[in-house]
């Protein structure tokens, strides 16, 4: 069963595919043997899931993690998807300060902060979270990453050698075509894929997760 503590084990780089917004895509996502998929409960997002059409995500529970991510949200959403059982994991993916993430410490809700980096000034924030894990993505303001953009991964590199008690997430236009580099390079707990694994957005191309899959495993 997918854990979190799983999900972050820094022996081997996991993946999670980000903007899942069917059932189908979900389940084959299960079979392919995916560590996690993130649905976007974001309105403004091009790949963005209704709650009320999220009820597929339950038949899943145990199947691979599910984080449910979020930009500048009223906390009661997370919380209450959460409790009812649709997730297991909130990714704040907005401006989010530290006192906005205390609500979820102090409710035991896990969380992920995912920071847009456009310099390592940006990173200077993130151990005060107390995250589960931190993301990191590509700058990308008003849109809040999906971008396929990438950031220089030097800056990720010195931050995960910096803070190596921190679980490091790496996102930003990763495909299958640069992920073994990105994971040798960084060497990050795991890579996040949106755009770097789909046909269109919110519509995943399960071969492009298969080679996603294949370039992370150990040689």
């Amino acid at each position: 069963m997918p854990t979190l503590a799983r999900f972050l084990d820094p022996s081997a780089v996991s993946l999670k595919i980000c903007g899942v917004t069917t059932a189908a895509d979900a389940t084959a996502l299960a079979g392919l043997g995916v560590e996690a998929v993130g649905v976007n409960f974001w309105p403004m997002s091009k790949r963005y899931l209704d709650p009320s059409a999220a009820g597929w995500l339950k038949d899943h529970a145990g199947r691979f993690l599910r984080v449910g991510v979020f930009v500048n949200a009223d906390p009661q959403l997370p919380l209450r998807l959460f409790r009812e059982g649709f997730i297991d994991v909130v990714q704040l993916h907005g401006d989010e300060r530290p006192e906005d993430a205390r609500i979820y410490q102090d409710a035991g809700v896990p969380f992920i902060k995912a920071i847009g980096v456009k310099s390592a000034a940006d990173l200077e924030i993130a151990p005060r979270f107390g995250a589960a894990a931190v993301l990191l993505d590509a700058h990308a303001p008003g849109v809040y990453g999906g971008t396929g953009e990438t950031f220089d991964w030097n800056t990720a590199l010195a931050f995960h050698r910096d803070h190596p008690g921190i679980p490091l997430i790496l996102a930003g236009g990763i495909v299958p075509e640069n992920a073994a580099a990105a994971a040798a390079f960084v060497r990050p707990a795991a890579l996040d894929v949106a755009s770097g694994a789909e046909v269109s957005p919110g519509v995943k191309d399960m071969a492009k997760v298969s080679a996603l899959l294949a370039a992370l495993k150990p040689s």
